[in-house]
């Protein structure tokens, strides 16, 4: 499995409800596509959930490699890069994942970006976060939680779907769902 994330940052004074009927009409496409767990269209306005920027950063699970590169060199990732830019594109190689049976009741998700410490134990980081994630899982009632790593710059991300919005952490990422896919 791999995860994946893109963001763009909009302008202070951008029109974040272009970003919402985007979402409305073109996340619907996403719904079927081969190899793909999940895709969570995510956005924040600035000022919300204490973020200091208007963002669209959508989260990514994939069953297979293969999906995620179908998907970046497809039509739709193209009409993205026409519309936006091409943004720097985010992987992790999962280390644990719990999707509930049905995560559509997602309103909200998070997502908190951390270093791995140099010269730490990755068996044993691996186990405490899965620990982490089983033990957050059952206890926040969450409809997905995801911990993985990139060993090129030695960061790992937890991520999460939840009914309702998370508390802010100081750390993490609040954001909205407008729609989620799945494969």
């Amino acid at each position: 499995m791999m995860a994946m994330q893109y963001s763009f940052t909009l302008p202070a004074d951008y029109d974040m409800e272009i970003i919402d009927r985007r979402i409305r009409d073109k996340g619907p496409a996403m719904d079927g596509f081969p190899h793909l767990g999940f895709k969570a269209f995510l956005s924040v306005r600035r000022g919300e959930f204490g973020s200091r920027e208007n963002l669209y950063s959508p989260f990514y699970l994939w069953d297979q490699p293969e999906g995620a590169s179908n998907f970046i060199c497809g039509p739709g990732f193209a009409a993205l890069t026409d519309a936006f830019g091409r943004p720097l594109i985010r992987h992790w190689i999962v280390w644990h994942t719990h999707v509930s049976p049905d995560p559509a009741n997602a309103r909200f998700a998070y997502s908190e970006h951390l270093p791995i410490e140099p010269h730490v134990s990755l068996p044993n980081l691996q186990q405490q976060e899965v620990d982490l994630a089983k033990q957050e899982a059952s206890g926040r009632h969450l409809l997905a939680r995801i911990t993985a790593f990139d060993p090129h710059d030695w960061t790992m991300v937890r991520f999460g779907l939840c009914a309702e919005a998370p508390p802010a952490s100081g750390t993490n990422q609040i954001y909205r769902v407008g729609h989620l896919s799945r494969g």
